[in-house]
């Protein structure tokens, strides 16, 4: 059986339209919204190539300015830190809650005093 063939779709924001090049076939056509760049290929592709829709693959290389990359990226570095200071804090709030329960006080004082569901408690405690 032959290997179906791919067709690489690079798509670039050219003023109100997402400019979209299909390589393979070396046109283009343009999509006023981005939910139909698919769509527009898909069409140029098989007018152009004789091909229905089952018959090959599509493959999408979107083209961003580098600002939105970096902002993407900063994004990103931001989100993981965030997550560590999650996990951060989490820990906090077990050691905090452990603290007390060894001070002997209950789980549902523990709560009030810290500011947290009984709930949430409990679960700190048991998970240490």
């Amino acid at each position: 059986m032959e290997g179906v063939k791919t067709y690489h779709a690079e798509v670039t924001r050219d003023g109100r339209f997402w400019l979209i090049r299909v390589r393979e076939i070396d046109r283009s056509a343009q999509a006023l919204r981005y939910k139909d760049v698919v769509t527009m290929a898909n069409e140029l592709i098989e007018i152009m190539d004789s091909v229905k829709e089952d018959e090959y693959d599509l493959h999408l290389e979107v083209h961003l300015p580098s600002s939105v990359k970096d902002h993407q990226a900063r994004a990103k570095v931001l989100r993981e830190e965030a997550q560590l200071k999650q996990a951060e804090a989490a820990a906090e709030h077990r050691a905090a809650v452990q603290e007390l329960l060894a001070l002997g006080v209950s789980q549902r004082e523990a709560g009030e005093v810290l500011g947290m569901s009984f709930q949430r408690v409990s679960q700190l405690a048991k998970s240490s």
